[in-house]
């Protein structure tokens, strides 16, 4: 979902005046009055209002009813969100919903890379070759030690679902992150507010168990490049490991507030720990 750091416009009050004198009948008539003196340019047509309040009160009652609720829809168009008219890649296939009883079976290895090449290689040979085969290409990687790994791993099962800010031009756009298995799918949150399960993905990060006995991890993600270009890609993948290896109290408290006290998170607390990260 695309929401940038906005601020309501103030809406200046008048300072005091002299106000002409009102007949009010009834509370609501006093908070139609009240309304109305904030207006800024209430002054010009007091005299006005106040001979419609006492000729006919029930006609100055309609009007100011119909002028509060063309300014609520007013206000509502002004900060409803854009519509998201990206058009996301094919190439990203949607996710299923997730569900505890069916296993979720992850990418092999051995459909993007011949293991039986790196088998009997040392594990810094291994990292070299990985990322000279990846170097060219619109994908990111990383080779992640296991024993980072398994702490990673440990809070995707139990935090599998989290809220990334990215920079945007306009501010920052929320891009949601869901965990099956050892694949980390992220979404735009409008799209997911929309399409639900059925949303489009705009990175899919897969992390590839096959080499655990070199002690290390592969991850590649793929994203699609109609919504990210591979520094934000490369953002996501940054904040998700961050937030995701313990190393970090606060980040660490906000992942647990998310899925545990989500009446404490706030949204403007990511915003504020992106600010800090150095990568930025």
């Amino acid at each position: 979902m695309a929401i940038g750091v906005r601020s309501l416009l103030n809406v200046g009050r008048l300072k005091c005046v002299n106000f002409r004198t009102f007949y009010t009948s009834s509370i609501t008539m006093e908070k139609a009055i009240e309304k109305l003196q904030q207006n800024p340019y209430y002054e010009k047509y007091a005299d006005r209002i106040a001979q419609l309040q006492r000729t006919s009160p029930e006609e100055f009652m309609n009007r100011v009813e119909s002028a509060h609720r063309s300014a609520e829809a007013d206000h509502r168009a002004k900060f409803a969100p854009s519509p998201d008219t990206r058009q996301y890649s094919s190439v990203l296939n949607p996710k299923q919903p997730l569900q505890d009883e069916m296993p979720v079976e992850d990418k092999k290895l051995d459909s993007i890379f011949k293991t039986s090449l790196i088998k009997n290689k040392a594990t810094s040979e291994i990292q070299t070759i990985w990322e000279e085969y990846h170097k060219g290409k619109e994908v990111i990687s990383a080779v992640i030690p296991l024993d980072v790994y398994d702490v990673i791993r440990d809070n995707m099962r139990q935090f599998p679902t989290f809220l990334f800010p990215l920079p945007r031009a306009q501010g920052y756009e929320f891009i949601l992150s869901q965990v099956y298995g050892h694949t980390v799918h992220f979404t735009p949150l409008l799209a997911f507010q929309v399409h639900k399960e059925n949303a489009p993905e705009c990175l899919t990060m897969v992390h590839y168990i096959e080499l655990t006995e070199k002690g290390i991890i592969l991850m590649r993600g793929e994203y699609d490049k109609n919504v990210l270009n591979g520094k934000e890609a490369q953002c996501l993948a940054n904040q998700f490991q961050i937030y995701y290896n313990n190393k970090d109290s606060v980040k660490s408290q906000l992942l647990q507030k998310f899925s545990k006290r989500p009446e404490s998170f706030k949204h403007m607390d990511l915003i504020k720990e992106l600010e800090n990260i150095s990568f930025i």
